[in-house]
């Protein structure tokens, strides 16, 4: 970007988080893994209704709004910069882009699909296009394909569906760069407002199919990759008021008060169903946007804080460790669910929440942990391209742009 002298702002990008590797960001993904894993967890056991914390359990579904906007600031960033910068076009190409997405998310995931539909007797007689629509993360649209122990994985179709859609997205405000990005964060802002509008259409009568939800196709949640798209843009920006208030130590507090805020009021009976149930659409998007704001407001304190400034807990080795295997967690904790019952000989919807969540947690992060060394590591060496360009920008930065990790309000697993 150029101030009015058309000199080089100098002030673009100076953020840490614009660039690089960013340790916290991989803490809060392990602690969102291990939200998800909490909430499935307490529905599961029966636990996710009927009181204030089991309604607290039964949300920590918002997890979901954090892996989407991480992935959208993860991804969207290096294109924020450059445009800041007045690069012409965008600063990566699709085809090495998708290449790159495609090696992190899919190894690992289809030996899940593998063990999944082998090992639990009730996917053994899945159709050939209930095994199609699993293995391509096309689930969400093919009526009747989340099957048991792989339901989570609709978030996983919606964030592939980003995926695809982003270098559209890159080419769309190409345009916008040098001085005209500022108008990038308007633009994004109002897309992700209007998507809310998505659940109060009446799709079923403009003809959707009535086994397909409406509330977990990839629309209804572009406000989410637009909260960490807007954190982005706000990274590569000159620093501004709200990175300003980012800055002081103490000021995280105050956003994530926010959170915990936004966060209460979706548990409140009053307003939003407990338990996982398909809302109306006026409830489902009030949660949708409440989930916005705790994505927004969670990482803000993060993305925008000056160079220097430490998270202790989050930038800790041992949650630097749960978010590299994070992913595993994510993929594997439902199948280690549906036996965790055998294993501690005990009913689902009876209770022993505690007894539950320990066997599903340390089986779940054993098997990430072997994932992330037997599969996840291995596959991104073997496919890596053999040498990049010179000059070509690390676009995703960490690997921390892996995959939404989550289970929604809307499907019952």
């Amino acid at each position: 970007m150029k101030n009015a002298f058309a000199t080089p702002d100098r002030q673009v990008g100076t953020l840490p988080s614009a660039t690089g590797f960013v340790p916290a960001l991989e803490g809060f993904r392990a602690v969102a893994a291990l939200a998800v894993l909490t909430t499935h967890v307490a529905f599961q056991t029966g636990s996710s209704t009927g009181s204030a914390i089991n309604r607290v359990w039964g949300r920590f579904d918002l997890s979901v709004a954090v892996f989407f906007a991480l992935s959208g600031f993860l991804l969207w960033r290096a294109h924020a910069l450059h445009a800041r910068r007045g690069g012409p076009g965008t600063a990566r190409s699709a085809g090495a882009y998708l290449r790159s997405r495609l090696v992190r998310i899919m190894p690992a995931y289809l030996v899940v699909v593998a063990a999944v539909f082998l090992l639990i007797p009730q996917n053994a007689h899945s159709s050939a296009s209930t095994w199609t629509a699993n293995l391509t993360l096309m689930q969400v649209y093919v009526p009747d394909s989340l099957v048991e122990g792989l339901t989570h994985a609709w978030s996983l179709s919606v964030e592939m569906s980003f995926y695809l859609v982003l270098p559209l997205l890159w080419w769309a405000l190409a345009g916008l760069r040098g001085r005209a990005a500022r108008w990038r964060i308007p633009v994004i802002t109002a897309v992700g407002v209007l998507s809310l509008a998505w659940a109060l259409l009446p799709w079923y009568q403009l003809g959707l199919p009535e086994r397909i939800n409406d509330q977990i196709l990839p629309p209804a949640f572009a406000s989410w990759f637009a909260a960490g798209m807007i954190l982005a843009e706000l990274a590569a920006a000159p620093p501004g008021r709200l990175a300003a208030l980012a800055r002081h130590r103490h000021a995280r507090w105050g956003w994530w008060a926010v959170v915990a805020l936004a966060f209460g009021v979706s548990t409140l009976p009053q307003w939003f169903t407990e338990g996982f149930v398909h809302p109306s659409g006026p409830e489902f998007a009030a949660r949708t946007a409440l989930g916005a704001v705790v994505a927004f407001c969670l990482l803000a304190p993060v993305t925008l804080a000056p160079r220097g400034q430490r998270f202790a807990v989050l930038d800790s080795g041992v949650m630097g460790m749960l978010g590299r295997w994070s992913y595993g967690v994510f993929l594997w904790h439902v199948l280690v669910l549906h036996f965790a019952f055998q294993i501690a000989f005990v009913p689902m919807f009876s209770g022993h929440m505690l007894e539950i969540w320990l066997i599903t947690v340390v089986v779940s992060v054993v098997l990430a942990a072997a994932s992330y060394a037997l599969v996840e590591e291995p596959s991104g060496r073997w496919f890596a391209p053999r040498r990049a360009p010179r000059g070509t920008p690390s676009t995703d930065g960490q690997a921390a742009a892996s995959p939404a990790q989550t289970s929604p309000a809307t499907v019952a697993t």
